[in-house]
């Protein structure tokens, strides 16, 4: 699901996430496996703050969205940092990957892979992930849980004031289709506009993704809560999975 205008507004509304924390913690998920350099994608990278961090650290990081509007955000960031050299950006839809050669690692976060549901493209996702990746590499990411779409997201609205813009947040809960529809009304205070973006996002049972990721040859070394990345509790409302490919697959 590419952001469009949005965009242009997600690190405001996007503020409290603990960018610091993430990175470490994946960080150390990649060393714990023994990968400290190589080439590693970061899936729907959007602003890229976490893109910045990571090629900072020494990996050769290709940065991969589907919105424009979005990798536009990060090539000023990267330009800003002087890094731009180091950094390759594409933009493509991760159901169609195509990455040219094999990567050590994946990355992603803040709930790529629930906006690329239904479970048919999970799957595609995932599949994708594991064809470039080589023997040993890491796949990390996230996702929002069965308990946040239904106890937090569910049927209700939200609203965010920042300098530059207000948000108004609203979903509608399916249960039986797994999905929260998501519609986002956005006011920008100094052009006087308004824009909207409407998207659904969906959610899998913790076994399901388990069993997912053995088909298409990842072993999962460890599921953790992914905000404070200690154990899953029954009211976790985001996982982050560290998933290590078992062999390499051979590419045309």
């Amino acid at each position: 699901m590419p952001y469009n205008e949005f965009a242009y507004f997600y690190d405001e509304f996007n503020g409290a996430a603990d960018y610091d924390a993430l990175f470490r913690y994946i960080q150390k998920e990649l060393a714990g496996q023994g990968i400290t350099q190589g080439i590693l994608a970061d899936l729907g990278c959007g602003t890229g703050d976490l893109t910045l961090m990571l090629t900072q650290a020494g990996y050769d990081v290709i940065g991969i969205d589907l919105s424009e509007e979005m990798l536009s955000v990060l090539r000023d960031k990267a330009d800003e940092l002087g890094v731009s050299g180091q950094l390759l950006l594409l933009r493509q839809d991760i159901l169609s990957l195509e990455l040219y050669g094999t990567i050590r690692a994946a990355v992603s976060t803040f709930d790529t892979f629930n906006h690329i549901g239904p479970a048919k493209n999970f799957e595609k996702a995932v599949a994708n992930a594991a064809f470039f990746m080589e023997k040993g590499g890491v796949f990390l990411f996230d996702l929002n849980t069965p308990y946040k779409h239904k106890e937090v997201l569910g049927d209700h609205t939200f609203d965010f004031d920042a300098p530059d813009a207000s948000c108004h947040w609203q979903n509608h809960y399916d249960p039986e289709a797994g999905r929260v529809d998501i519609q986002i009304d956005i006011h920008d205070k100094e052009a006087n506009e308004d824009y909207h973006e409407r998207f659904p996002e969906y959610t899998y049972p913790l076994p399901y993704v388990e069993e997912v990721l053995a088909r298409y040859g990842f072993r999962l070394a460890r599921v953790a809560d992914g905000e404070d990345f200690g154990p899953c509790r029954p009211d976790s409302q985001r996982w982050i999975f560290t998933a290590v490919k078992q062999y390499t697959q051979e590419m045309a």
